[in-house]
């Protein structure tokens, strides 16, 4: 099943390229037009004779690499919420902070990895030592005798996470045109989403085969984040010329006031998104809650991740033909009635459609958002603004999942769901301003 979901995801994206390399390619969204500085990557050539440019290797070879990384990542995370709780002995609490603070750490980190790799004018040698901290983290899951051990290793794994994502998605808008930054970012999720899907797939047969043997699954899960490595040494090019003659400081005032305000406004929605979307690890406690039995639990993360991987890169195609703020305020009607329907469902089928809603959403805006940061910031800036978008996105992330854990302590989980929505709500209800601010002063302008 699983080898034939790849296969699907794989011929539907070839698919929809196809198609969509007859249509006329969509202008860069608004604040594309900033200048590089002289030390910035070589924009990609456009294909010629007007056709749309093909998605370069080094994007698909970063997506395997994602893939690859998450299926060993998701093995293991798609059973620790559980493994925290039934094992360790953790609360809803206990789970919530470990959570909220590794994805937090994992999103700060990347301020200072996009910095560095603007200033030096290379991606790789980050992204690199981020994916070998992801590996080498995973066999200290295996070896945990308490919680503090676990929280260890979930908190370096995620600081490997922090130094690979701002250089890895700068090195993506590197070596892509504008018109296709959306498919691009798309793609990369959808092979993610893959690994996501196959991760706790492979989890859930090796819970069955090795009678709920959790740290044996956790020293599976190795193997393919080394070869995640591996692939990502060989495969991976940087563009030529991206050494920068001199190294710059991007922190600079001056570098920072380059960043344009159409950058800041997607940093504060992104922000807000996140506030309204906290750790997956509560989706797998609530269908635990429900009665799902401690082997199939990572059957959570598949259905969700299967919807996400299926539909992150028909999004990002669509990212690019349409005012990607649309597909924003649709992601987030999506989170906001997966929030209610999780909150008030009595039985599977209530939770199912919940979980299909809340990986919908995610291929809605996470990939929209990536090339939102892509097309608003200058080339040599991309690093630095990588790093500024998922700072205020990690402190979102913690300050969203503690609260989370809170309320299913004290609440009870429809509380938790419920408050996601009304985050949901507020995010929606800052889009609509600020839209109405713009037509506010298009109309002044037109006086």
């Amino acid at each position: 099943a699983a080898v034939g979901l790849v296969g699907t995801v794989l011929s539907m994206a070839r698919i929809v390229a196809r198609r969509v390399a007859r249509c006329p390619a969509r202008c860069p969204v608004q604040g594309d037009t900033a200048r590089a500085h002289s030390s910035s990557p070589p924009m990609p050539t456009p294909a010629p004779d007007g056709k749309r440019p093909a998605i370069p290797k080094t994007v698909w070879a970063l997506g395997f690499v994602s893939l690859l990384m998450d299926l060993s990542s998701e093995m293991i995370h798609s059973l620790l919420p559980v493994f925290l709780v039934t094992v360790m002995g953790a609360s809803g609490l206990v789970v919530g902070l470990i959570e909220g603070v590794a994805e937090a750490t994992a999103l700060i980190v990347k301020v200072f990895s996009g910095v560095l790799s603007d200033y030096f004018g290379k991606r790789k040698p980050l992204a690199l030592w981020g994916y070998g901290l992801g590996a080498v983290a995973k066999p200290i899951f295996a070896l945990a005798s308490s919680v503090d051990v676990l929280f260890t290793a979930r908190f370096i794994d995620r600081i490997g996470k922090g130094l690979r994502g701002a250089p890895r998605d700068a090195l993506i808008a590197d070596v892509t045109p504008p018109e296709i930054r959306g498919a691009a970012f798309g793609l990369r999720q959808s092979l993610d989403g893959v690994g996501a899907v196959l991760g706790p797939l492979l989890a859930v047969a090796l819970m069955l085969l090795w009678a709920n043997d959790f740290r044996a699954v956790f020293w599976v899960a190795v193997l393919p984040a080394a070869l995640a490595v591996l692939v990502l040494l060989v495969g991976v090019k940087e563009p030529k010329g991206s050494r920068a003659a001199a190294p710059v400081n991007p922190l600079r005032k001056a570098h920072l006031r380059r960043l344009p305000r159409a950058f800041w406004w997607v940093v504060v929605l992104g922000a807000v998104f996140t506030l309204a979307r906290f750790s997956e690890a509560f989706l797998v406690l609530r269908f635990a809650q429900a009665g799902l039995p401690l082997a199939y639990t990572p059957l959570v993360l598949v259905g969700m991740s299967a919807v996400y991987g299926l539909a992150a890169y028909p999004m990002g195609l669509w990212s690019d033909a349409i005012n990607p703020r649309w597909l924003l305020a649709g992601g987030l009607l999506v989170l906001l009635t997966a929030d209610m329907t999780l909150a008030r469902a009595n039985g599977w089928p209530g939770l199912v459609v919940g979980l299909a809603l809340w990986g919908l959403h995610m291929a809605m805006t996470q990939g929209v958002l990536a090339a939102m940061v892509a097309n608003t910031a200058p080339a040599d800036l991309r690093g630095t603004a990588f790093g500024f978008f998922n700072l205020m996105s990690g402190l979102s992330l913690l300050v969203a999942s503690v609260l989370a854990g809170w309320l299913w302590d004290t609440q009870g989980a429809a509380a938790t769901f419920y408050a996601g929505a009304v985050f949901c709500a507020v995010a929606l209800a800052i889009m609509a301003w600020r839209g109405l601010c713009g037509l506010l002063a298009t109309a002044d302008s037109n006086r």
